[in-house]
């Protein structure tokens, strides 16, 4: 019995708010409509308040805008009402978030921004309530049956509020034309961060760390310096320092198949010549779509080279670190 109690609840919430946010549909209007332009000639922050659960969704809002190109922050109304209030700017927007609008603690802070000169945004459910009075711009986040069995608790107000939210900060970062690269600069310690911001340079093995010999060594001077960098390979230089090779660990191998003679021989003699290479300045994601494509199977090193000279090398491991896998 308490089981099929727990999938009817479950159910039924679900249900109910998810029925309430596809009716808010029906409020996108020209409030909604007034509430982005506002936001997108905004020269400042948009700075969003709300008290209690209002002021959780509140907090994700701020959050999202800032996290999509909009500069803004989460301002508890009764800390404004005891000082915080000298944030605000009259260059500001103001979203204030009450889905009765009449929000003790938020309606008694809306006259002094008023009085400030910042643009007050409404997201109620009440278009008569206080805080819709007070605003410039109204968005209206419906009325529905609370998803609470006591109609008490803010379920379906505060999922419909984080719903109308999310639209209203998607709408803004597309006619903004928010890009990929835009959402990256803003998480750089993140997946797409690091494969949308992260180049070579960032990645590969320069300086000391470097493997590189001249080809007129004896390979195994090479095997040497091989062993020693622990990336498998070397770029190979002719006398003036120039790329002309690369000799792997794969080359030796089928080469000590053979016979041994070869350890005598100049590293020129068995390198490839033309090797993959990239660029010190493309995207350590280009790197690995070079390492992948190879056929007839991928290379796990490629060379950097610029001005004709190899400056660093990248292992397919120090993108797998870097998270660009």
């Amino acid at each position: 019995m308490k089981e099929k109690t727990i999938r009817e609840k479950a159910v039924e919430t679900l249900e109910i708010e998810s029925a309430a946010v596809r009716k808010l549909k029906e409020n996108i209007d020209d409030g909604f409509v007034k509430s982005v332009e506002c936001i997108l000639s905004c020269t400042a922050r948009v700075i969003v308040t709300g008290m209690g659960k209002s002021g959780h969704i509140g907090r994700k809002m701020a959050a999202t805008f800032a996290s999509t190109g909009t500069p803004s922050f989460f301002l508890h109304p009764a800390e404004a009402f005891h000082g915080d209030l000298g944030m605000v700017t009259e260059k500001d927007v103001v979203i204030a978030i009450s889905n009765s609008g009449e929000s003790t603690e938020t309606i008694k802070i809306l006259p002094i921004i008023r009085r400030i000169g910042a643009t007050i945004i409404a997201m109620t459910g009440n278009r008569e309530s206080q805080l819709a009075q007070a605003a410039d711009y109204v968005i209206d986040i419906g009325h529905e049956k609370e998803a609470c069995p006591l109609n008490l608790a803010p379920t379906t107000s505060t999922t419909c509020t984080l719903a109308m939210g999310d639209a209203l900060a998607v709408a803004t970062m597309s006619v903004r034309n928010f890009t990929k690269q835009d959402f990256a600069l803003f998480h750089p310690g993140g997946a797409l961060g690091r494969r949308l911001l992260l180049k070579v340079e960032n990645v590969m093995h320069a300086g000391d760390e470097n493997p590189v010999v001249e080809g007129s060594r004896a390979v195994k001077d090479a095997l040497f310096t091989m062993t020693e960098k622990g990336l498998g390979a070397v770029s190979v230089t002719d006398g003036d320092g120039k790329f002309i090779g690369l000799l792997t660990d794969g080359i030796v191998r089928r080469a000590i198949a053979k016979d041994y003679a070869f350890l005598d021989k100049p590293v020129a003699d068995i390198m490839y010549s033309e090797p993959l290479t990239i660029k010190k300045d493309a995207m350590a994601t280009a790197a690995l779509s070079v390492m992948e494509k190879h056929q007839p199977r991928p290379v796990t090193v490629l060379p950097v080279i610029e001005d004709g000279k190899p400056v660093g090398m990248i292992h397919l491991t120090d993108l797998l670190k870097q998270g660009v896998i």
